[in-house]
């Protein structure tokens, strides 16, 4: 059971949101910027494209890999205290990255601004949920919420671009510092403490076991070396076989028994894989084979990003009127779309055709969340949705890695045709999701999901 708070004024109530809208801000920005930024970053440090993927992936792995466990720790000692050392953590982390004298020093930084990224997001969440209690409040709130990603990621190449051109790489870390200062202030002075009256144990040796899958996963593709998937499979097994043993599993795997939820897993796994490829690959390209500044590379992401902020509303309310089955059909077919016609980007194309085919993709990939989320939570008790949303949040942060890193074992048109594949399997997942048999997965899983949990409080 999760405290709420109450006797709040609307004034404060507004401030907490501000505050908490400000750690995604910085957090969400922070992937479209730093993709800008990695051309000027591999000239200036003479980093080698291995060394690249490792600035976004050691990143997208380290929240990965973290993002449930500091939600966990939230509950358990504070979220207030929490998402503070969050935003300190993040902040210690932007600095560092900013005077990073070697690639190597920058990869260390990016992993403790990652550590300092995962208490954002979902402490953050959790305080949005426990501070706005009513229905249409709460609802209002997460609107807010949702709008601040669609403005950040349209906002983050274009920002990027001026600063990376005016100011240099490191700026893209700076702008970070004031707002963790201002949200860092909001938090202490209006942010109330709250913690969960009833928390789960923490299951050390499965966490431990899924940062070693995804981690030996990514190596193996980023350095090119086949062997080390036979650790990746040995943890996948092990982490099977204790998850299916544990009392309070890291992951409870009695979820994917419902294939809509297995579905939205996957979906979101091959989405955020071609988004990761496309942002690091369109990067290079733009500013290494056509020798656009940061700006101009900033101005042809717009219509993708812009593509997304449009879509993404319009997805969910199409959602909540058809189901996900529409959202995730136009998702992916346009998706497909942008991949095929990327296929034959060379030096000389058009700008034009470059501008449909980025806005085509972020017209698609923005159909795709609101499903995602929908499907995970479908079904499930309202005291597990968090988790099955929490699943989903980790599983785009582990498709974004597996993006990036399949930019160094694929080039070309070869990367293009996997981007479509991937993109390929969201309308079909989706479909196969809304039949009358996968609606019967779901509904069994429910009640096996209901039965108590042990805790210790």
């Amino acid at each position: 059971m999760d405290t709420t708070i109450g006797g709040l004024s609307k004034e404060r109530k507004t401030l907490i949101l501000i505050t908490c809208c400000l750690s995604l801000l910085i957090s969400s920005m922070d992937a479209t910027i730093v993709n800008v930024a990695i051309p000027t970053i591999q000239s200036d440090l003479g980093a080698s494209l291995t060394r690249l993927q490792w600035i976004v992936d050691i990143y997208t792995l380290t929240l990965a890999s973290l993002l449930m466990l500091s939600g966990a720790m939230a509950d358990r000692f504070g979220r207030k205290r929490v998402f503070r050392i969050g935003l300190l953590t993040f902040a210690v982390g932007s600095l560092l990255c900013s005077i990073a004298p070697t690639i190597e020093f920058l990869i260390g930084a990016r992993f403790l601004q990652a550590v300092g990224g995962s208490m954002l997001n979902p402490v953050a969440m959790s305080i949005i949920t426990t501070v706005f209690t009513g229905r249409m409040e709460r609802a209002r709130a997460v609107g807010v919420w949702g709008a601040v990603v669609g403005i950040s990621t349209a906002m983050g190449p274009l920002v990027g671009g001026l600063l990376i051109d005016s100011l240099g790489w490191q700026s893209v870390f700076w702008v970070n510092l004031p707002i963790v200062a201002v949200a860092l202030m909001l938090t202490t002075i209006y942010v109330p403490e709250s913690k969960s009256q009833r928390h789960r144990g923490m299951d050390w040796a499965g966490q431990g076991l899924a940062i070693a899958f995804m981690f030996t996963l990514v190596f193996g593709l980023i350095e090119h070396k086949p062997v080390i998937f036979v650790l990746t499979a040995l943890a996948l097994a092990g982490f099977l076989w204790h998850e299916g043993r544990h009392p309070t599993p890291f992951i409870d795997l009695r979820f994917f028994r419902s294939f809509p939820f297995a579905s939205a897993t996957i979906i979101a796994v091959c989405a955020f894989a071609a988004l990761g490829a496309f942002l690091f690959d369109v990067s290079l390209y733009l500013q290494g084979v056509r020798h656009f500044s940061a700006v101009h590379t900033g101005l042809l992401y717009l219509p993708m990003a812009l593509g997304m902020l449009i879509f993404s509303p319009i997805s969910g309310r199409l959602v909540g009127r058809y189901g996900t089955r529409p959202s995730l059909v136009i998702a992916g077919t346009l998706m497909v779309m942008a991949a095929v016609g990327l296929t034959r980007m060379a030096p000389n194309t058009a700008v034009w055709q470059l501008v449909l085919m980025f806005a085509v993709f972020g017209i698609g990939f923005g159909m795709v969340n609101a499903p995602i989320t929908t499907a995970a939570v479908s079904g499930m008790p309202l005291d597990r949705a968090g988790a099955a949303s929490a699943v989903a949040s980790t599983s785009r942060q582990v498709g974004v890695s597996i993006g990036v890193a399949l930019c160094g074992a694929l080039t070309g048109s070869g990367l293009w045709w996997t981007i479509a594949a991937l993109a390929l399997a969201i309308p079909m997942l989706g479909v196969a999701a809304n039949t009358s048999w996968a609606y019967r997965t779901r509904d069994r899983v429910a009640p096996l999901l209901e039965q108590k949990v042990p805790a210790n409080v």
